[in-house]
């Protein structure tokens, strides 16, 4: 079982309320969402692993047992083209839970028009692979969001 906790501090909302068809649907895969604190802040990883995926927005660290895990900075935040991102470490890195990935300002997202939530989605899972998945009340940065068989 690994255990995915939260990239960042804020209020656990679950996927069906992220504002994005692709995540609230479950297209990308199970998990929850995060609707973060309006502070900058670092988004670290959810779990022990490599770094496979890395943008400004969005990274996935893959599991010593296969899972990879994406977070996702914002709705829409690719179109900020990297503007207010700042990356703390590189594409195939081998990270720790709780180790800074992406510096953000959810509050400056947020003023440039796109919705700061964050989906953290398991790729490749079903929703029968996931257990107590977290979808509401406060989360800090560290907290379990969800079990993955």
């Amino acid at each position: 079982m690994t255990s995915v906790t939260s990239p960042l501090a804020g209020r656990a909302i679950g996927l069906t309320a992220v504002p994005d068809p692709v995540f609230s649907g479950a297209m990308v895969g199970p998990g929850t969402a995060i609707d973060p604190v309006r502070e900058p802040s670092a988004a670290v990883a959810p779990v022990d692993g490599i770094v496979v995926s890395l943008h400004p927005h969005a990274y996935v660290v893959v599991d010593g047992q296969g899972h990879g895990v994406l977070t996702h900075l914002g709705i829409d935040t690719v179109q900020l083209n990297g503007e207010g991102f700042e990356l703390l470490v590189n594409k195939g890195d081998t990270v720790q839970r709780g180790q800074e990935m992406v510096r953000w300002d959810p509050a400056a997202v947020e003023a440039a028009g796109k919705s700061p939530i964050c989906p953290i989605v398991a790729l490749e899972a079903t929703a029968e692979s996931l257990s107590d998945v977290v979808e509401d009340g406060d989360v800090k940065s560290g907290d379990a969001l969800f079990g993955w068989k």
